[in-house]
């Protein structure tokens, strides 16, 4: 069995003594190549990653141009060959680090990837280096027939870097029953539909309408608006059969996309819920204040990701809002000249918050940041139902408020 982390010492929580672990290369290594890591390390990745995909593709669609020339395609192929070999060694890692997935905690490492190689991710990351084998067995890339079977291959990994598909399959088991529900209207009006033209059109244009199945292509046609007038109906009754159709077309496809946007909505909202969870519970103050009034506060805090060297607020604006720092460092430069460094489970923005007055110093990033912003109506809001939130804010702003009256006193002396 291999290691998944390091334990260390146990540590007192609210109490209780908890272990913790020190993550090992294994694990940081997966952290990186996850595609919904929010971390700036994890995303530079991910850049990295679509930008040799679009230049592999790129090279790829060139290559099935017969036009060019033969030292040209020669550059093309090199292109092709190296991101496959990046491709494979992707592949590989993954694999190697397919143990640290939740999913398969409870397998041994040799399951764990054997579990990871025939999921999803890994069959299509298996597609994008077969290209690699083919080299091995002595094929050669050429013609645009080649061309195109990379460029399938290949553009599958670019859904791996969209959530919003693990999010549409959770929609679909959530909302199946309406769904369900659309889809059994759908093929009702279908049926009724092709066997009423089928009635109507087939003495008239018995190749088109002759039968069931050509009318259900016309109803399917009409049904979806597509409208590509193939084939139309000339008998009056056709007609009116086709017009309440397109009505009743419009009609379903309201209804699906109305299922599908609330539970997009519903699904993104809970999404997020759990993204803020994650990012609060880092924060001292908030961890102190208990699970349920944590859930009250969650709901409020929106969560912003910022690089280094970014100015988050500057001297003289709104003083509209509060700010956590969830993860990283940033810099207070004050009036006076001098600045001050507030790392995790810090915050900053209290002091005009609460004075609704502008902001009287300039606060930017010194590296990779994670920030709750807590707006001032939803501030005031919260205050009134857990007064030791507020409590803390207020001596926190009492505290730097005097600070900075002692600073002015020693530059003034």
């Amino acid at each position: 069995m291999e290691p998944r982390a390091v334990p260390s010492p146990p540590i007192p929580l609210y109490g209780r003594s908890v272990t913790t672990t020190a993550p090992t290369l294994r694990a940081r290594i997966y952290a990186l190549l996850r595609y919904s890591d929010p971390t700036p390390a994890a995303r530079q990745v991910r850049v990295v990653h679509l930008i040799v995909l679009a230049i592999g593709l790129f090279a790829v669609i060139l290559l099935s141009v017969d036009e060019l020339e033969g030292q040209v395609r020669q550059i093309l192929r090199v292109i092709i060959w190296t991101v496959t070999f990046i491709f494979l060694v992707e592949y590989l890692t993954r694999l190697w680090v397919a143990p640290e997935t939740p999913r398969y905690d409870q397998d041994s490492p040799t399951r764990a990837r054997l579990r990871w190689a025939v999921s999803i991710q890994g069959l299509i990351g298996l597609l994008a280096v077969l290209p690699a084998f083919m080299f091995a067995g002595g094929y050669a890339i050429t013609g645009a027939d080649a061309a195109s079977v990379f460029c399938v291959l290949w553009i599958l990994k670019v859904g791996l870097h969209a959530p919003a598909f693990s999010t549409l399959a959770r929609v679909v088991s959530n909302e199946r029953a309406p769904i369900a529900s659309v889809l059994i209207l759908f093929a009702i009006l279908l049926m009724i539909a092709a066997t009423a033209a089928h009635m109507f059109e087939r003495v008239k244009q018995p190749e088109q309408f002759g039968s069931l199945p050509g009318a259900m292509w016309w109803a399917v046609v009409t049904l979806t608006t597509t409208g590509y007038g193939d084939v139309v109906p000339l008998t009056l009754g056709g007609r009116l059969i086709g017009s309440l159709l397109m009505i009743s077309g419009i009609a379903v496809l309201a209804l699906m996309t109305g299922v599908l946007a609330t539970g997009f909505a519903q699904e993104e909202r809970r999404r997020e819920y759990l993204r803020v969870w994650e990012q609060v519970a880092r924060v001292p103050l908030f961890a102190s204040l208990g699970v349920v009034t944590l859930s009250e506060i969650v709901g409020k805090l929106r969560t912003r990701y910022y690089p280094p060297r970014i100015t988050v607020v500057r001297r003289g604006d709104a003083g509209d809002s509060m700010f956590f720092i969830s993860s990283g460092e940033v810099e207070v430069r004050l009036p006076n000249g001098g600045s001050v460094r507030l790392g995790e489970g810090a915050f900053f923005g209290e002091m005009a918050l609460l004075e609704r007055q502008p902001r009287s110093a300039t606060v930017s990033t010194t590296r990779p940041t994670t920030l709750l912003v807590l707006y001032a109506s939803d501030f005031y809001e919260t205050a009134s139902h857990i007064p030791k939130l507020a409590e803390a804010v207020e001596n926190e702003a009492k505290r730097r408020r005097e600070e900075n009256l002692e600073r002015q006193a020693a530059g003034r002396r």
